[in-house]
């Protein structure tokens, strides 16, 4: 007997948004289940645009879209009551401590002022502000500036949480901490997410499902797992000779090729054809196979071909 599937906590059909006569969002249709779900593109593609229009800041042209039951076109107010954001931009109060402006985030998010300052101790230990909560939050360097915005969005307790490119300037430390911390707001803590970033690598670690934009549209959607799922093959091939040709002679027979470190390619090869098409191909070119490996696939793989890249 096949278990019934979770609600989702956000759907949006035929979605359209225009800035002046740009689409930012073009009739998109997606459904985001509970659980951490990565909202993926490169930048331009509308990540931020979809963001805004959620919270009702934005209106759209057309379409629908519903968040934790809620018709945001009816009913804003009462999904940003539910709802933490942490914003892409700075959006801190210059000559506020920590503590005083996380607290304030609190009550205008409805909690008494009592409650509002013990959440806010709470909050920016958790996030790792707790040794910096007295100092104004301007003297704060990027990376504590990112996590103060995270400690704002959770002070209220939300039912689930936007985080807008969260890893932002991070240095490279302090971004895989960010990530600990989203992991375990997911995975742990048990709470609903939404992370958009154009970073791959930050969406396959702390997400279950994502959703792909590119060129303001839905290029895939679903959980990670399956659309990484076995489709095809993914190889590691480095080769001796015209690069660029045998590129064009992948692209020609179907198979998808990226370029990756120290000019090794990865290339997807569908069904069942295997790495004996490989060197066929490169056979037919007159390039030399120099090495070749299995790999799994990753996001990386899922993104280029949703979005068509070489």
């Amino acid at each position: 007997m096949t278990e019934p599937q979770p609600a989702a906590v956000i759907t949006i059909a035929g979605l359209t948004v225009l800035y002046g006569r740009q689409r930012a969002l073009d009739g998109v249709t997606a459904s985001f289940p509970p659980g951490a779900v990565g909202l993926l593109g490169p930048n331009g593609a509308g990540k931020s645009t979809l963001l805004k229009t959620l919270l009702g800041f934005l209106a759209p042209r057309s379409g629908a879209m519903t968040v934790l039951g809620f018709d945001v076109a009816t009913s804003p107010a009462e999904i940003r009551a539910r709802l933490g954001y942490m914003p892409e931009i700075d959006a801190h109060i210059p000559g506020m401590n920590a503590v005083s402006f996380v607290a304030y985030c609190g009550e205008l998010a409805g909690l008494p002022a009592v409650d509002a300052v013990q959440r806010a101790h709470e909050v920016l230990y958790y996030v790792g502000l707790g040794e910096a909560r007295y100092r104004n939050v301007e003297t704060y360097s990027t990376g504590m500036k990112q996590r103060i915005k995270l400690a704002q969005a959770l002070v209220h307790d939300p039912d689930l949480l936007f985080l807008d490119e969260p890893t932002n300037g991070m240095d490279p430390k302090g971004r895989e901490e960010m990530l600990d911390l989203i992991r375990d707001l997911a995975h742990r803590k048990g709470m609903n997410l939404i992370l958009s970033s154009h970073l791959l690598p930050d969406v396959e670690y702390t997400c279950d499902h994502v959703v792909v934009l590119h060129q303001a549209k839905v290029a895939a959607q679903g959980p990670i797992a399956e659309l990484k799922g076995p489709r095809g093959s993914v190889y590691e091939v480095r080769i001796k000779g015209d690069r660029d040709g045998f590129r064009s002679l992948l692209r020609e027979a179907g198979f998808t090729a990226h370029p990756g470190e120290e000019d090794v390619m990865r290339v997807f090869v569908p069904g069942e054809a295997g790495a004996h098409a490989l060197f066929e191909l490169a056979a037919r070119r007159g390039v030399q196979v120099r090495h070749l490996r299995p790999s799994l696939p990753s996001l990386e793989d899922v993104f280029a071909q949703a979005v068509g890249e070489e």
